[in-house]
């Protein structure tokens, strides 16, 4: 009995004292990143009104591709991204506390002179470094480094888009498929909720849709079934396309200054060809537009496509996540009405849908879709995820994210070796 309660003593000590240490964690890093991401989130909306209202700042979209260059080379940043960050979840690797100014200042130039980027991927960035090096402020081991990095990353994306619940799983899951992260689940949801919390302070409204979704029967489940494997194919078309010019390109115009420069020309030229505005920044309105009031062109998709490719291979800064809502909810928006399924709400499917496929995230893209769509079409929706997850096979947007299990068979795969 005695030894019994001893043993019962210790385990509770422990976990108190695991407790403490994940609850510190959780305020520090919801505290600065939801401070830092308030901040990120007010200058990115502020330069788009600026942006919109001022068409002539797209013209400067080369001269900002130099300046961005000039910054990374000036923080020792050159080359780092996201990647670096799930490869610090890896294997520990460090993340420069440089990076957080390098990308938030890349970010809000390219959205100032019309790049066509998300805000994600640079949440992601900055929270991962923030994250990482508050664990070793506070003497942190490697693997509990990893946690926080999570943690970070996790409380920057709550804090700009509204999603604590769908920032944690993301955080976990987005590293390695097939493997979650479950320790970091506690800290890095009081982390998002904390994150969350400041923002609204601020007055920045979580992003929401109001949609309606059609009954739950054969007919719609086949037809939704049918535009989820159709929108897995558009997320692996998304994801070879970046790869494919983030390779080439540097091939074909190794010096990085021209390479901005001709790149961001590029951009304007193809802007003022497709439409100057309209898939110029994060595409917000855009997409609002898609669920909402069901409108949007039959090319919308593929030019949100090219013009990221173009911005995010030549050296602008940004992330593929909007960029993904964006392609998604239009691509949905025309074809869905093919399949007899109302526009708003195929809209809907695949923005969640070219997400999951495009990320390997298939629980944080079924509890994204309730977040978004406040439970609408729920049972839908998570079928969709489901099936865009099987259909998009191993592609992905980071390079650097891992599989560990296969998604058709019942079975592990073995990991990359390391060259």
């Amino acid at each position: 009995m005695k030894e019994w309660f001893l043993h019962y003593k210790e385990a509770i000590r422990v976990s108190l004292l695991a407790l403490f240490r994940w609850t510190l964690l959780a305020v520090c890093t919801g505290v600065l990143c939801g401070g830092i991401g308030t901040l990120f989130h007010l200058a990115v909306e502020w330069v788009t009104e600026q942006r919109t209202e001022h068409v002539w700042l797209l013209w400067l979209l080369p001269a900002a591709g130099i300046a961005i260059t000039a910054l990374y080379k000036a923080t020792g940043c050159v080359g780092k991204g996201t990647n670096d960050v799930l490869r610090a979840v890896q294997d520990g690797s460090s993340v420069t506390p440089w990076l957080v100014p390098a990308i938030f200042l890349g970010t809000v130039l390219t959205h100032l002179c019309g790049g066509s980027a998300g805000r994600e991927g640079a949440a992601l960035q900055m929270g991962g470094s923030i994250g990482w090096n508050i664990g070793r402020v506070l003497h942190f081991n490697n693997h509990d480094c990893r946690t926080a990095t999570v943690c970070g990353m996790a409380a920057f994306f709550s804090a700009l888009f509204g999603t604590p619940l769908t920032a944690t799983l993301f955080a976990m899951m987005v590293v390695d498929v097939g493997l979650m992260l479950t320790v970091a689940f506690v800290p890095g949801f009081l982390a998002a909720l904390i994150a969350y919390s400041i923002s609204l302070k601020a007055g920045i409204a979580p992003t929401r849709f109001v949609m309606e979704a059609p009954p739950l029967d054969v007919r719609t489940v086949v037809r939704t079934a049918v535009l989820a494997m159709c929108c897995a194919v558009v997320a692996v078309i998304f994801c070879q396309m970046l790869h494919f010019f983030e390779h080439k390109i540097p091939k074909l115009l190794p010096n990085p200054w021209v390479r901005a420069a001709a790149g961001g020309a590029a951009v304007v030229a193809l802007s003022y060809l497709m439409g100057v505005g309209r898939y110029n920044g994060a595409g917000m309105d855009v997409i609002m537009d898609a669920v909402e009031l069901e409108q949007a062109l039959p090319w919308d998709f593929v030019c949100k496509m090219v013009l990221t490719v173009l911005t995010l291979s030549v050296g602008f800064k940004g992330g593929e996540v909007v960029p993904s809502f964006y392609i998604g909810a239009t691509f949905g928006c025309v074809v869905g009405p093919l399949l007899g399924l109302p526009a708003g709400f195929s809209a809907a499917v695949g923005l969640v849908c070219v997400f999951c496929g495009a990320t390997n995230t298939l629980v944080a893209s079924i509890v994204l879709a309730a977040e978004l769509f406040s439970g609408a079409g729920f049972e839908l929706m998570a079928l969709a995820c489901g099936l865009s997850y099987m259909f998009s096979g191993y592609h992905s947007l980071y390079s650097s994210q891992g599989f560990r299990t296969s998604k058709l068979f019942s079975e592990f795969l073995q990991p990359k070796e390391e060259k």
